[in-house]
């Protein structure tokens, strides 16, 4: 499962790292410590707490692509059977769905509290995420 920094999930929600440790010490958004005794966010934790909140964050990935709509966010769901999978995404206030193969979805990891970020280029969706 993927932990996200504070630093990191500021990032992600488009916000200071200051915000995100209020939303941690008021409750709406939960942390645990690291074996680094440094407070992280499960993934899934994030999407819960994206999914009432919205800003988009920039594309954390260091590619140069063709492709202009790009959208970052977090896997909340993968549906996969023997060939093709499924993968939604919520990326800041916007709900992606992306249809892959199977092999395509287990090589790139992709579980639900993954980082990922949606490449849209006329009527195919790519999903990316960071080496």
């Amino acid at each position: 499962m993927a932990r996200f920094r504070i630093s990191q999930a500021a990032d992600l929600i488009g916000v200071s790292d200051d915000t995100v440790r209020r939303h941690i010490d008021t409750g709406r958004l939960r942390a645990s410590l690291d074996e680094s005794n440094r407070k992280v966010i499960d993934g899934v934790d994030l999407v819960e707490f994206i999914r009432n909140h919205n800003p988009a964050p920039d594309n954390p990935l260091d590619v140069r692509s063709s492709a202009r709509n790009r959208m970052v966010g977090l896997v909340t769901a993968v549906t996969m059977d023997k060939v093709m999978a499924q993968v939604e995404m919520q990326c800041g206030a916007n709900r992606v769905v992306s249809l892959m193969s199977s092999e395509a979805a287990r090589d790139l990891g992709l579980e639900p509290g993954s980082l990922a970020v949606a490449v849209v280029k006329s009527t195919n969706v790519t999903v990316e995420v960071p080496n």
